[in-house]
């Protein structure tokens, strides 16, 4: 019985330490990655904006905006912050620096089409002016199917002999994959020749980018994609398309699509519209003003937010995002969802 006793009075000290540690509940709340572009209203990139200056609903409810950084293409890195509501936001190479742009450049040879497509590859000579030595762009073509021309790679001489001498009229040669980012490494040419429609190529160049972290941009020189019906004059988007918006807005690329068609309207620029819409990038004509079009996509490539804003309780899988300024003028440009 002494003993008993000892034993109690001994583990007394320890009894009374741990009922006085104070109890602390622990509340991980996941996040939401947005990137945003704004712009002014001659199209230049608005920075220096804060958390306040932004209102973002999901689902039709308000949510706290915990922070803005604003990423430039010259001057800054992609953010490190893991975001559980955000696969694609956990860095998987150390947070790798520079841009990744995806141009795809959709050819058709009517003349309506490949005389603003000629005229357009001649044009991108701005946006490779402002790349940085960190920066990678990989070149694809669709026709017939889809090919690759490079993976992404920092040799922009390469890229702009592939453009004036080969991509409109040659085959692409067998490409290796890049060492650190890469798109080969997901499909390869063999692959390409089953994607026989451009949404089937949209949505596996998004599976494709999905691994890789950070904000990607995919710019196309195209005509358009849809089918046109004229009983009611509209374009109904093919089997396909949504799948590949998804894949687009998972992969938190942004479609900037530049329509080559020399004319004012065309039946199938609604699927170019509709694709940059849902993935915060823009459309537009290069009919009258090409050097305009151009010179914008160099402005929209410069910068952009990065919104972590707080996730409401998951009731549905697919949630819609709208992302607006608090007092503030610009044009506001984001993904239209998240999928849980």
């Amino acid at each position: 019985m002494a003993r008993a006793v000892a034993a109690v009075l001994l583990a007394m000290p320890q009894l009374l330490v741990a009922q006085q540690q104070p109890f602390v509940q622990r509340v991980d709340v996941a996040r939401v990655l947005i990137d945003v572009r704004v712009f002014d209203d001659k199209g230049r990139p608005v920075a220096g904006l804060e958390p306040s200056d932004f209102v973002v609903e999901i689902d039709g409810m308000p949510v706290r905006v915990e922070s803005a950084e604003w990423i430039g293409g010259v001057t800054s890195a992609e953010p490190t912050v893991p975001s559980p509501g955000d696969r694609a936001a956990n860095p998987r190479d150390g947070g790798r620096r520079g841009r990744l742009i995806v141009l795809l450049v959709q050819k058709s040879l009517e003349p309506v089409r490949i005389v603003g497509l000629m005229r357009m590859l001649q044009l991108v000579e701005p946006l490779f002016q402002q790349l940085t030595p960190d920066d990678r762009v990989a070149l694809l073509s669709f026709d017939s199917h889809l090919k690759i021309w490079t993976d992404f790679t920092g040799d922009l001489d390469h890229v702009r002999s592939l453009i004036r001498e080969d991509v409109l009229l040659k085959h692409p040669s067998p490409v290796e994959a890049a060492a650190d980012a890469s798109i080969v490494s997901r499909f390869d040419q063999k692959s390409g020749k089953k994607v026989y429609s451009i949404e089937h190529a949209l949505r596996r160049i998004g599976e494709a980018l999905e691994p890789l972290p950070g904000t990607k941009s995919i710019v196309v020189l195209g005509y358009g994609f849809g089918r046109f019906n004229p009983s009611t004059g509209g374009v109904t988007l093919m089997d396909g398309y949504e799948e590949a918006s998804a894949a687009l807005q998972r992969a938190r690329a942004a479609v900037f699509t530049l329509n080559v068609t020399q004319a004012n309207y065309n039946s199938l620029q609604a699927g170019l519209q509709a694709v940059a819409a849902e993935t915060g990038g823009f459309y537009a004509s290069t009919y009258e003003f090409p050097v305009l079009a151009m010179r914008r996509l160099v402005h929209a490539l410069e910068g952009h937010y990065v919104l972590f804003v707080d996730r409401p309780l998951p009731e549905a899988r697919v949630h819609r995002i709208e992302v607006r300024l608090n007092g503030k003028k610009g044009s506001v440009f984001a993904r239209a969802t998240y999928v849980d």
